[in-house]
Formats: C-alpha cells, sequence, structure tokens
C-alpha cells in the first residue's frame, strides 16, 4: 500500500529537505508532493516542518510537525495543533537530548513528542577508497563557541606542534566542496561546535570516515552570541566510540587528545563511518520514518 504525504511548503533547513526528499524518492511505498494547505484534502499524511495547522479540522489525516517552530516549546503555538483531542498529530525532534527537552518543559501536554533523524548523504560524503597517499591533514571546526575556548585550543595545538591545519569557521559559511576536500585528506579532525540538535556538518565528516576530537557542550548557553536557558545539551547527538573522542573542559583535553594519538595507530580502532550508516543512512531513516507514520 502507498502511503501519500503532502510536505507543506514552509520553512524547511535545507539539509533536513534533502534528506527527506532522498527518502521519499527511493521509496516505493510513497508519493509526495510540496504543496499547500489546499492539498491537504487530497493526502494521508501531512508533514508542516515550521508552520501551525488545526489538526482538528482533518480528524482522518496524520499531521507531522517540526522541528522548526521554535528552539523551545511555545505553548500557543502548540496548543493550536489540539492533539490531545484528536491524537492525530506528533511533533518531531531530530535527536532524544532535544526530544527530552521539549517533554521537560511541558510539550506533551499539547502533543506527542518523537524523535526522527534525517539522513545523511552517504553518497556524497563518502571516502574515495582508491586514494594513493597516506591521510595526514588536521582540519579544526568552530562553531559559535567563546572565542578564549578557541584560543586555548589553538594553543594546545601548537603547543603539540600541529601548527598548520585548515580552518572551517560556521559563521564565514565556508564552501562545502572545500570541505569535501579537506574530508578526503583527513587523518582527524578537532571540533568545537555548539549545541546540536543534529549536527549535519559533523555527521558529514564522520560519513567520510574521518575520526573527530569533539570539545562537547553540557549546556544550551554555551553558544556564543545567545543567551539560551541552562538547559543539558550537546554537540554530539549522535556518536559511539568508533567516532572518535570528546571531552568537556579544558582539563580533560591532553587525555582526549593522547588517546585519539594512540587509537589512530591502529585504523581498525576508529570507524566512524559505518556507525552513519547504521544510524543515518537513507535506508535507515526510511525505516524510521515508516514507523512513524504506521
Amino acid at each position: 500500500m502507498q502511503n501519500s504525504v503532502l510536505i507543506i511548503n514552509s520553512f524547511l533547513h535545507d539539509k533536513n529537505k534533502q534528506g527527506l526528499l532522498n527518502i521519499f524518492n527511493t521509496s516505493p511505498q510513497i508519493k509526495y508532493k510540496i504543496g499547500t494547505l489546499a492539498d491537504i484534502p487530497h493526502y494521508d499524511i501531512i508533514y508542516s516542518p515550521s508552520e501551525v495547522i488545526n489538526s482538528s479540522l482533518y480528524p482522518t489525516k496524520k499531521f507531522i510537525f517540526g522541528p522548526h517552530f521554535s528552539v523551545f516549546p511555545n505553548p500557543p503555538q502548540l496548543h493550536a495543533l489540539q492533539a490531545n483531542k484528536y491524537k492525530n498529530s506528533i511533533y518531531i525532534q531530530p535527536s532524544e537530548w532535544a526530544a527530552q527537552t521539549w517533554k521537560d518543559m511541558g510539550a506533551e501536554q499539547f502533543i506527542p513528542i518523537r524523535t526522527f533523524a534525517f539522513p545523511v548523504n552517504t553518497n556524497i560524503f563518502s571516502p574515495n577508497e582508491h586514494m594513493e597517499y597516506e591521510k595526514t591533514d588536521v582540519f579544526l571546526y568552530i562553531k559559535q563557541r567563546n572565542p578564549n575556548e578557541i584560543s586555548q585550543l589553538k594553543a594546545f595545538l601548537a603547543l603539540h606542534n600541529i601548527t598548520t591545519y585548515k580552518i572551517f569557521d560556521y559563521s564565514k559559511r565556508y564552501n562545502e566542496r572545500d570541505y569535501i576536500n579537506t574530508l578526503q585528506k583527513a587523518k582527524y579532525g578537532i571540533w568545537l561546535g555548539r549545541h546540536e540538535s543534529q549536527g549535519f556538518a559533523l555527521e558529514e565528516a564522520l560519513s567520510m570516515n574521518v575520526p573527530l576530537l569533539v570539545w562537547d557542550v553540557t549546556s544550551m548557553n554555551q553558544e556564543e552570541g545567545y543567551n539560551y536557558k541552562d538547559v543539558p545539551a550537546t554537540t554530539i547527538p549522535y556518536w559511539d566510540s568508533r567516532c572518535g573522542e570528546y571531552f568537556h573542559h579544558l582539563s580533560e583535553l591532553p587525555e582526549a587528545f593522547q588517546t585519539l594519538q594512540t587509537k589512530l595507530k591502529t585504523p581498525s580502532i576508529y570507524n566512524p563511518r559505518q556507525y552513519v550508516l547504521e544510524q543515518l543512512s537513507t535506508e535507515k531513516c526510511r525505516e524510521s520514518f515508516m514507523k512513524m507514520i504506521i
């Protein structure tokens, strides 16, 4: 049986949109259209990433909302979904910690919260298996973190004679092709990012089979330039030991760095691409989406 899905033409992060369309375009079980409210009567499942729709007007339809309504639950918006009455709506967040934050703030009194990760394009972000050179490069990725932390990290690298590395700064909107070319040659990456509900750029590095050393956050208010609530958060919502090493405080950096260097001497220890294929591939996320709409 084929499921018909209407994607409401409202704001959806470009990477999320690409991933969702990859799911739909490779699934014979789904037909879809990007449309408007006028198309709702003709579809079984309505996905609205950032626009409120009163789902009580369509009690026979299934509605999926999010994750772009707001950073934190907005009760007037959520109340308008009427989920408690009709039970025909869910709100998605891309990872467990983000979903739990909404639950902790009482969002489920208005609408059930579900976790759904958007897939990483593992075809575009794929290592060159036939390269004839040793991967020796290092890169540094920075995303809206305290300038003092950036200085401390660079000083640590200089102390260990790591002075030549490519820097990707999210705020300066780097070129994606340049990023891919760097990942093809990178032995490992060092990550100083903010909280992430999913974290595509980091997952794309992992998909290229590049181990990472991540200075993880513990709170949403560690993002430079914003004043979020002090709620638990992470830079790495999708991660296991195959992906690299992480730490939370500067004092933990030397041990994490040394562990990374030691394990890199045995190539089979880290295998971040395998983790991504298991957790974030189009096939895996398609399975999750199909379970969500049943």
